[in-house]
């Protein structure tokens, strides 16, 4: 049965408390167990319990995250460990929601059982789970990792026994983010839940995002704790820093030699928002190119980064079209945050310019008919808009992007789109197709709202709509952020950008976005040889163009590049079968690149089994799903899994006994 968790603390912080406290927090509970009976139980804050509707409490399954970040250069390896603790009688399996950077390489699974040490195989899709299944109605332990989404994978252990532990760690490979002058490593350690539209879409892909396999025996799943995370990272930046933090979490960073260890300052955190890490260079000493090369298979991959010089051109007068996501998935600080990033773009327009604002959720609503010219009267009456705006409803996304395509600007004017959403959408490649077959001339600019907003979305919506993206996690960084996104709106760097290779090469992305102020050109390659010079010229002003040398000492080894290519591989071939491409034709091909480099896809998983004999044959096995954290700052009624009156009077009851007890007190 599902459960709504009553407190986000994690369980390593757990605090004793006064005998008088916990009798009442257990009588209160207690007397709002009729409640728990229609919304699906109630948990005890601190422990794997759950409170029933009958007034039963019942041992439940934990899982626990330590994550640890490898980073040298530009290419960062990560390992997700999960520990599942079964404080259950029965003999269970666990499962879990696990997102992921959109751009990770996936390509590892151990699974720990004791002192046994598993390692995983990747297998074409069916097959895989036909193994764990057959394991796990077997009584053996497995482990599968599946891929839902390029960002957003399924993890499964079975027969996990009584008083057990199990643990199983995923590994993946991502390239380190440059832009602005700062190096950035992010991972999603929640996410927000998906709509889908009620029409047939994705015929493609998987229907229900959240979709996870479950052993052939299994029980009605029972509810479980929110995971919490522990997090360590290694940084070798090969230069020289001016500072390291993280703007999500506080952390402590220790030097250590050329390298920087970072951890959590508070050991354990609740999983409820996305990791971020960034670290500067000191200023004189900032790259403008670097090359990471990796040789796998008597093959040769390269990785190169170049940030192209900002050439100053007069911004063109533009015609800015604010679209604005007020679906309940934004109910809380999201929305506030769309509201401040709308109004500071509406804030920042020049005379000359022409503007609209949309808003969506099940319908949409244009402000004026059509877009009009940035006076102040109508300012005014734009900004008085967007501060009444509220979240509600679906997120029917597609209807309003296509409302801010339709049409064309004045000859001499540049239509920008600025999408502010926290992207919480099931139907990703229909609303992609039509990002790429009819915005025109304009150019999409996504702003990500939230503590995990949907990263595969919004990169994908940036490339193809030929613009860049931003993150807004926090009402205080709007400012900043939205300043930075209507700079580089001014101010494109390249375009027209083409990377000449010597001899044979095989390059992703195939198509490169247009540069704007502060952004990085990051490709990866498969190459002939590794030698000669790669050239990248693109257009600004004037043409312009650089040349980087492939067998200079200050190229680096860096395993793991080839990796990167597959999966970049994988997700071109992807976007072809997005397009329409014959998925007969197409399937061999992702099959091919996903088994030769280990990497998880949409038709191929890792899969781990002990054949060590564990579960007897006359104990069942039950399922315990793992419930994500809710996104920091989001309200849970907004996910519209329980009635929201239950809820506000469960809050009510809570409130009301906490002002006793402080009173008492």
């Amino acid at each position: 049965m599902p459960s709504h968790r009553i407190t986000r603390k994690p369980r390593m912080f757990r605090r004793p408390a006064r005998a008088y406290l916990q009798a009442w927090l257990a009588g209160l509970l207690m007397l709002l167990a009729p409640l728990a009976g229609a919304t699906g139980g109630l948990e005890t804050p601190d422990h794997g319990l759950l409170l029933h509707g009958d007034g039963r409490w019942i041992a439940s399954l934990a899982m626990d995250t330590t994550v640890h970040m490898r980073v040298h250069g530009l290419l960062a390896e990560v390992s997700v460990r999960q520990t599942y603790r079964n404080d259950a009688s029965q003999w269970r399996e666990g499962r879990y929601l696990l997102p992921l950077p959109e751009n990770a390489a996936v390509g590892g699974l151990s699974l720990r059982v004791g002192e046994r040490l598993i390692e995983g195989e990747i297998r074409e899709k069916e097959q895989a789970r036909a193994t764990y299944e057959a394991a796990a109605a077997a009584g053996l332990r497995a482990s599968l990792v599946g891929q839902n989404r390029p960002n957003l994978f399924s993890t499964a252990v079975a027969n996990i026994g009584p008083g057990e532990e199990v643990e199983i760690e995923v590994r993946y490979w991502q390239p380190v983010r440059y832009r602005d002058g700062v190096f950035s490593l992010h991972l999603p350690l929640s996410l927000t839940p998906r709509y889908l539209p009620d029409r047939e879409t994705d015929q493609a892909g998987p229907r229900d995002p959240e979709r996870l396999p479950m052993a052939a025996a299994a029980q009605a799943a029972h509810g479980a704790l929110p995971p919490t995370v522990a997090l360590t990272a290694e940084v070798e930046p090969g230069l020289p820093l001016q500072s390291i933090c993280s703007p999500t979490h506080a952390v402590t960073v220790a030097a250590e030699g050329y390298t920087y260890r970072v951890t959590l300052a508070a050991g354990v955190v609740p999983g409820d928002r996305e990791f971020e890490l960034r670290w500067e260079p000191v200023p004189s000493r900032a790259p403008r190119s670097a090359v990471f090369t990796d040789r796998v298979g008597g093959e040769d991959y390269a990785l190169v980064m170049l940030v192209p010089p900002t050439l100053e051109t007069p911004p063109l007068p533009r015609e800015l079209i604010l679209v604005v996501d007020t679906s309940g998935s934004m109910t809380g600080a999201s929305m506030a945050q769309a509201i401040e990033a709308a109004d500071r773009a509406l804030a920042r327009l020049r005379p000359g310019d022409r503007f609209n604002v949309i808003r969506f959720d099940d319908s949409f609503e244009l402000l004026f008919p059509g877009p009009v010219p940035a006076e102040p009267a109508a300012v005014a009456r734009a900004r008085a808009f967007v501060r009444s705006l509220r979240a509600d409803g679906g997120t029917e996304m597609l209807p309003a992007l296509r409302a801010a395509f339709q049409g064309a600007a004045p000859t001499g004017y540049l239509r920008q789109v600025v999408l502010a959403t926290d992207a919480a959408v099931g139907n990703e490649d229909e609303l992609l197709r039509l990002i790429e077959n009819e915005r025109g001339e304009a150019r999409l600019f996504p702003v990500g709202i939230g503590s995990a907003p949907n990263g595969h979305f919004l990169r994908k919506a940036a490339e193809l709509g030929r613009g860049s993206q931003v993150l807004v996690r926090d009402v205080n960084e709007v400012a900043e952020a939205m300043d930075g996104l209507l700079a580089k709106l001014d101010h494109p760097a390249l375009r027209d950008v083409h990377v000449d290779w010597p001899g044979v090469a095989e390059a992703y992305p195939r198509r490169i976005p247009d540069l704007y102020r502060g952004e990085a050109l990051q490709v990866v390659a498969r190459l002939e040889r590794l030698q000669g010079v790669v050239t990248v010229r693109g257009l600004g002003p004037q043409p312009w163009s650089r040349q980087i040398p492939l067998g200079a000492e200050s190229v680096a080894p860096a395993p793991g590049v080839a990796r990167l290519w597959a999966r970049a591989r994988i997700d071109e071939l992807e976007d072809r079968l997005r397009r329409g491409g014959d998925e007969g034709e197409l399937r061999p091909q992702i099959l091919d690149v996903a088994l030769r480099h280990g990497l998880v896809s949409r038709y191929t998983s890792l899969v781990a089994v002990d054949r060590t004999p564990a579960r007897p044959g006359g104990e069942s096995l039950g399922s315990t799903r793992i419930a994500n954290a809710t996104p920091d700052g989001s309200l849970a009624l907004a996910q519209g899994s329980t009635g929201w009156s239950r809820e506000l009077l469960l809050a009510l009851l809570l409130g009301l006994g906490a002002l006793l007890l402080h009173r008492r007190n």
